[in-house]
């Protein structure tokens, strides 16, 4: 039985843009507050894990989630907003499970595939959302694990997920399911630097399709169009959105030069013989 679940959009770990967004969250604060609970345990979880400046810019950004966050706005080096278009997900919840045939216990599952920074801004988001007397709840229950940090609620089972949530998570821009499943899909991809994979991604290049300069170029310059509000795209996240393709095609570029070069550079054997 799901007892409170926070979903949190932000960009994935190796792009290079910072955005943070709120998904779908149920966060009762009533009874038990497991959704109080939740919020707490999310930031007690990551907050040792953002450096020392991070840190620093919490207090301020819940002082100013106590008078309710004005989105989109810049803060903590991310920017908050509402467009969750081409973002990943993390998703965290607490739910009680049945196990040993009658036998019940509270699991915290913590989605622990991204960068600790979102998450900590996203459920500092998610209490600026909630009624008054709710957000109270949430920020006081906050503001003790930022004394204790780290410290996380008692009776519960902790369950860490180093790679997401199976099935939460959306799929990246341009992917594509096999015939096979996923499992060949991440077949398919084996090898592959994660920086490339995005890049390729992002402009629609599936796994074993060759890079090319000017398919690279020509896919760049029709996803610009289709994202530029000029041509009728939506104006907010356009820049974020234009900015990533240029980033996975200064990628890709490089790569295609990179290895044009190692493919004409002779081996040491017909350098000796051209000696």
């Amino acid at each position: 039985m799901l007892l409170a679940e926070l979903n949190i959009r932000h960009t994935r770990r190796h792009m290079p843009t910072r955005r943070v967004a709120l998904g779908d969250v149920y966060l009762p604060t009533a009874g038990p507050a497991f959704g109080a609970s939740l919020l707490a345990a999310v930031v007690s979880e990551h907050l040792l894990e953002l450096d020392e400046d991070q840190q620093e810019l919490v207090p301020k950004l819940l002082r100013d989630a106590r008078k309710g966050l004005t989105v989109p706005r810049i803060a903590m080096r991310y920017r908050l907003q509402t467009d969750t278009h081409g973002l990943d997900r993390s998703r965290h919840r607490i739910v009680d499970e049945t196990f040993g045939g009658d036998r019940r216990r509270v699991i915290l599952e913590l989605d622990k595939h991204s960068r600790p920074d979102p998450q900590l801004i996203g459920a500092i988001m998610a209490i600026a959302t909630m009624p008054p007397g709710a957000r109270e709840i949430g920020l006081r229950a906050i503001e003790r694990v930022l004394r204790s940090p780290g410290q996380l609620p008692e009776g519960m089972t902790v369950r860490r997920m180093y790679e997401g949530i199976p099935g939460a998570r959306p799929p990246l821009a341009g992917s594509f399911t096999p015939v096979g499943g996923p499992d060949d899909v991440t077949r398919s991809w084996e090898g592959i630097p994660a920086e490339r994979r995005w890049a390729m991604e992002v402009l629609g290049l599936r796994a074993g399709m060759a890079l090319e300069h000017d398919d690279v170029q020509h896919r760049f310059r029709r996803l610009v169009r289709l994202a530029h509000p000029d041509h009728g795209a939506v104006r907010d996240g356009a820049a974020e959105r234009i900015a990533e393709l240029a980033d996975a095609r200064a990628l890709l570029l490089t790569v295609i030069a990179t290895h044009s070069r190692s493919a004409n550079e002779p081996t040491s054997m017909t350098a000796e013989r051209a000696g």
